[in-house]
């Protein structure tokens, strides 16, 4: 007798292409027909137990082929921190050098900054207030409370902007407190119009539960009814589907279908608030409709909720509000997947490396990139024709190319690698899909997907979505409206920084899109290595031509 071949596969919760294949078939059953294909204006995102990719915990990322390259890397930092310090300590005495970029941290308004950072995310509870005013019914969400709210986040980003201008902050204090003055303003943005959605849908869900009762008492006639609407005129097919908040964004979709589905409810409505004689047959459909509605925003009220805690509006806690500001997402959500226990071993070592990561910066930016910044200033000071100033324009690119390469991938790592995931560890927050292979990208659309995935997932829900449903905007434009809002965030803080309104880094954002149009030519499709070579070609030069225009001019 032959010997069966017998293999075991083990099937990882954490592996990509099981998620997707888990997630579609949740999607096909809510929505059986398979029909829906485009996105509503909040549309799902799939949050999940997952580490990032260079954590210790993936073990992907123990298993991976190029690991050793990764311990390489930061055994050549280590030499090269020890070599920078030997140097300082020849020429100064010292191995951290003249340290004047410390000085200028430490030397003014420390204290101020930590107490204004810490004003700053209290008053993001001015949404959760408006949430408040709304759900008790003093303002409407459709009237003027996306107003309000928008009214706000002006002042709020506006002080944010104006504190560090008012009191002449050094660059370092400025870029922390506007970057996370911008968090908080997404942070915001995201909690009230997620939860304003919700509250439209429970004024709705409330209105349908009155008309349902009031038809209950409703004796119906024995004849035909000659009230409008006839069970004929009315559209039913949604009713052999399941009542599910993905299939009445499915109907939101379908111009056709919202406004017909409008119509139907608002002559229903129309019938019974009427008082006049309706039929059996009508009574029947009516109820039908209506609870299909009622269970339809129900799901939709649910959201990703487990629990009724979570629940709008019981999710309309200040409690609820403050734990989703320290939580290192800004999309909302009524529920997030979450860790079952806080490994503080694992949190001290994210904040040790968060320490080195910044000393590592530091002795990188005193060494190599002060002292370009500082002839810079001497030759402005002397008066040195803008001419002559660029004919140090390509010395001064040459100087900055490798030091500003390093600190972009140190500020990668530092926020997206040990902050987020130190913040995810104490907050019990289990998707650590802050960022995926974007070293790997082919084209800058790819790159803009991947770099950050938690300001990804933000301008893709609230700006990309939200401007196809809001403005009735192509796929096109909507891309154009994303791209040109990030570009004129970054810009601001560039003018933040510098004090100038260039245009330099919003020219050079826009410009992706062309180039994200040339990738997808018959010159550069399937050509993986080309394409990664012009990405990595505008990674290694951009940030050191800004700085340099930023600096002659």
């Amino acid at each position: 007798m032959a010997e069966q071949d017998i293999r075991t596969f083990v099937v990882r919760t954490d592996d990509d292409e099981i998620r997707e294949v888990l997630r579609r078939g949740l999607q096909r059953a809510k929505d059986p027909s398979g029909k829906s294909k485009g996105r509503a204006k909040f549309s799902d995102l799939v949050f999940t137990r997952q580490f990032s990719a260079f954590d210790r915990q993936n073990a992907d990322a123990a298993n991976s082929p190029f690991h050793g390259f990764f311990t390489l890397f930061w055994m050549a930092m280590f030499f090269f921190m020890i070599k920078i310090g030997a140097e300082n300590w020849r020429k100064w005495g010292n191995p951290l050098g003249t340290n004047d970029i410390v000085k200028g941290m430490v030397r003014r308004d420390l204290v101020v900054l930590l107490l204004a950072d810490g004003v700053m995310c209290a008053l993001t509870g001015v949404s959760w207030l408006l949430q408040r005013l709304i759900y008790a019914g003093y303002v409407d969400w459709d009237r003027s409370g996306y107003i309000l709210q928008n009214v706000w986040q002006t002042m709020f980003i506006g002080g944010v902007i104006g504190l560090p201008l008012l009191r002449d902050w050094p660059w370092t204090h400025t870029v922390f407190f506007v970057l996370h003055g911008v968090v908080m303003l997404m942070k915001q943005h995201s909690y009230a119009f997620y939860n304003g959605h919700l509250s439209t849908a429970y004024k709705r869900r409330l209105h349908l539960l009155e008309q349902l009762h009031q038809l209950d008492h409703i004796s119906p006639v024995q004849s035909p009814s000659q009230t409008e609407p006839p069970p004929s005129a009315l559209s039913t097919t949604h009713l052999s589907k399941v009542p599910s908040a993905l299939g009445i964004r499915e109907r939101r979709l379908s111009v056709a279908d919202l406004e017909k589905s409008t119509e139907d409810m608002d002559s229903i409505a129309a019938a019974i608030e009427s008082s006049r004689p309706l039929d059996h047959e009508q009574v029947h459909i009516f109820e039908r409709m209506i609870k299909w509605e009622i269970d339809a925003l129900t799901d939709e009220l649910k959201g990703k909720a487990t629990g009724p805690d979570h629940v709008y509006p019981n999710n309309l806690t200040w409690q609820n509000h403050y734990e989703y500001i320290v939580l290192p997402t800004v999309v909302y959500e009524l529920e997030y997947p979450r860790s079952d226990s806080i490994n503080w071993y694992y949190a001290a070592e994210k904040m040790a490396a968060c320490f080195g990561i910044i000393f590592v910066m530091i002795m990188t930016s005193q060494a190599f990139i002060y002292p370009v910044v500082m002839e810079t200033v001497r030759m402005k000071e002397a008066g040195m024709p803008l001419a002559q100033r660029f004919q140090a324009f390509p010395w001064m690119l040459s100087d900055l190319l490798f030091p500003f390469m390093l600190e972009y991938l140190m500020a990668w790592y530092l926020i997206w690698e040990t902050i987020l995931n130190f913040l995810a560890e104490v907050t019990y927050f289990a998707d650590r899909t802050f960022y995926d292979a974007w070293w790997n990208s082919v084209s800058w659309d790819q790159f803009a997907r991947d770099w950050n995935r938690p300001v990804h997932n933000f301008l893709l829900r609230h700006v990309y979505h939200s401007s196809i449903s809001a403005l009735k905007v192509n796929k096109h434009t909507a891309t154009l409206i994303t791209f040109f809002l990030s570009a004129c965030m970054h810009e601001l803080v560039m003018w933040c920084i510098f004090k100038k309104l260039r245009g330099y880094l919003l020219f050079l954002q826009m410009f992706q899109l062309p180039l994200v149009r040339l990738s997808r030519t018959k010159w550069l499709r399937n050509r993986a290595t080309l394409g990664n070579v012009i990405f990595w070609l505008g990674i290694f030069t951009g940030p050191s031509v800004l700085c340099s225009l930023y600096l002659i001019l």
